[in-house]
């Protein structure tokens, strides 16, 4: 049996509960992925063009600190890595998460949440920071009901 992580980031909260329930049903570790400096409300008001959270969108090269945890990679061979969707595609903090650690060889399924828009270009945005490891999509998990998420993990 492989060993699992669920690690995620979650700016309000949603996301957070999703990957607390997939770990428990996929008996994994769980990891969160933590900015440096907070999301505040004001700073992921996408209708503002000028917000933290527009700003660090608009430029697909940048990377927001995150809380760097000791964290030895090497004993997973699975990692569920989970995310809301921002403008169709994954935070870029997630890209920040994957070019921190070592990935090498690793199965990267993706599960994420959203106020309406899919995957879109997630993976592809995200290969080139995991370039060694394999990164599916996997499930939008918008309802975050124990059913759904029992059925997917069990899918996996």
């Amino acid at each position: 049996m492989s060993k699992k992580l669920v690690a995620f980031f979650s700016a309000s909260g949603t996301t957070k509960k999703v990957a607390q329930m997939i770990a428990e049903e996929a008996k994994a570790d769980l990891f969160e992925i933590e900015p440096k400096v907070p999301y505040t409300k004001l700073d992921l008001d996408w209708m503002n063009k000028k917000s933290r959270s527009s700003v660090e969108m608009s430029d697909k090269k940048y990377r927001p600190a995150i809380m760097k945890k000791e964290m030895d990679m090497s004993s997973y061979d699975e990692i569920l890595l989970g995310f809301p969707i921002w403008w169709y595609v994954a935070p870029t903090i997630i890209n920040t998460f994957l070019e921190t650690y070592d990935f090498s060889g690793k199965k990267i399924v993706l599960f994420a949440t959203s106020g309406g828009s899919g995957f879109g270009n997630t993976v592809k945005e995200l290969q080139s920071s995991a370039s060694d490891a394999v990164i599916t999509e996997g499930r939008l998990l918008n309802c975050g009901t124990k059913q759904e998420i029992t059925e997917w993990v069990n899918s996996l």
